[in-house]
């Protein structure tokens, strides 16, 4: 395998996090192989997730949301000729959307993988699971690749050492509370985060959120309710993924919603609760050691976030 593809059609940060864990174990069992990223949205491993330092090169055909437009279907194969890249040893198809295979399939390659319509578009037999991508394409190349997860300790030293300057001590609860994509309501109300947070300082642990420096009214109503608690990236003039993973790491217990700090604290692989409503939680929650999940949906049949309590939470802590 000298040239391995990689396609990801979601756009989220943490879509793009999820696949941490994938790639690495791609890249501890084809060492010598090129690894090249193709995403239908920005590519977050050039932008917001450099610090992580992945090699991977990025596949730019010149087409914003590749296999979202149909006419991607006729320039496909000659803009990937166009890029010198001669054949592409393995491609792996990430998502299951019929229009997006059927034009990913069309740079060319000797190997393609991929879920879509029941891995009809796989060009090998072999047993599949729907979404165990990595035991799959050990099926599909016939050898065990060993899963290879991603460890906080080889981020670069000075995101260490400032998350340790930040926050020096310990019994520290981590907090994420606003949301990303607004497209879906994901957000658990405000009232029930002071509360939980309130109850965790009666208990003297420290309150830690993690809010971006342009929420300057919610940062100042929290500090208004809970004077101890702690806003460490605001005394930072590092502002990235890498450092809130560190930041992460040195949390006794990370809470938060669906969003891409929950993903940036995943990586950190330390004990978390997460808060699920519409979306899937089966599907987006972090896979670490030691992780509570509640789903409005399984417990309350509700795509309600809202509808779990602030007891249901606090009895987990």
């Amino acid at each position: 395998m000298k040239k391995i593809l990689l396609y990801n059609s979601g756009g989220g940060l943490g879509d793009s996090i999820q696949l941490f864990d994938l790639i690495l174990s791609l890249q501890n069992h084809f060492k010598s192989s090129e690894f090249f990223y193709l995403g239908a949205h920005e590519n977050h491993f050039q932008g917001k997730l450099r610090e992580f330092n992945f090699n991977i090169k990025t596949l730019d055909l010149g087409l914003k949301y590749f296999g979202f437009r149909w006419w991607h279907f006729l320039v496909a194969k000659k803009r990937a000729i166009d890029q010198e890249i001669d054949k592409i040893d393995l491609i792996i198809d990430l998502q299951s959307k019929l229009r997006n295979t059927i034009i990913l399939n069309k740079i060319p390659h000797d190997n393609f993988y991929s879920s879509t319509y029941g891995f009809k578009f796989c060009t090998k037999k072999a047993e599949y699971s729907s979404d165990e991508h990595l035991k799959n394409l050990s099926n599909f190349l016939n050898t065990n690749i060993k899963i290879s997860k991603f460890n906080p300790n080889s981020l670069e030293e000075k995101y260490k050492s400032e998350a340790k300057r930040l926050l020096p001590d310990n019994n520290y609860i981590g907090f994420s509370l606003t949301q990303g994509n607004t497209y879906r309501e994901k957000s658990w109300s405000i009232n029930n985060f002071m509360d939980l947070a309130t109850k965790i300082d009666e208990k003297n642990k420290t309150p830690v959120f993690f809010i971006e420096k342009g929420e300057t009214e919610l940062v100042n109503k929290i500090r208004s309710e809970l004077p101890n608690a702690l806003f460490p990236e605001h005394h930072s003039n590092i502002s990235c993924p890498a450092l809130v993973t560190a930041l992460a790491s040195r949390l006794n217990l990370g809470i938060s919603i669906d969003n891409g700090v929950m993903h940036m604290m995943g990586l950190a692989n330390i004990p978390m609760i997460v808060l699920f409503g519409p979306t899937n939680s089966k599907k987006f929650a972090p896979k670490t050691d030691s992780i509570k999940v509640l789903d409005s949906k399984l417990m309350y049949k509700s795509n309600d976030i809202n509808s779990i309590t602030v007891h249901d939470v606090f009895k987990y802590i």
